[in-house]
């Protein structure tokens, strides 16, 4: 029996991006308290920036 054109093949199945596992840590949604200090130090210095212009 001849294969009709409009199917797909096994590798295009598998290479859509519906179809992929997800990457892990790539919506990581957790973050250090590292991290947390470092957005806080940078937001105190662009206020202070902001406050100075003024």
């Amino acid at each position: 029996m001849a294969k009709s054109n409009n199917e797909q093949t096994k590798a295009m199945v598998q290479t859509t991006k519906l179809n992929k596992l997800p990457v892990p840590g790539e919506y990581e949604t957790e973050f250090s308290a590292e991290e947390a200090a470092e957005v806080f130090e940078q937001n105190e210095s662009a206020n202070q920036a902001y406050e100075n212009e003024e």
